[in-house]
């Protein structure tokens, strides 16, 4: 699965959308672009996650992968 990494709950809400529905457009252009990076089907998984002033933290930064 995929973290969408957020700063605050506003944000969070925000990427979510109404119903779901930002997400899924998000999930699925991604799903569309790896699957053509890759040539193969891929499922995709997205969770939301607040973390807080994670873009002021190298410690946070390292775990999510930057």
């Amino acid at each position: 699965y995929v973290t969408v990494a957020v700063s605050r709950d506003n944000i969070k809400g925000i990427i979510i959308g109404q119903k779901g529905q930002m997400l899924k457009k998000i999930g699925s252009y991604a799903r569309k672009k790896i699957e053509e990076l890759l040539n193969t089907k891929v499922y995709l998984e997205l969770k939301v996650k607040t973390f807080k002033d994670w873009k002021n933290s190298d410690i946070k930064l390292k775990d999510l992968g930057f």
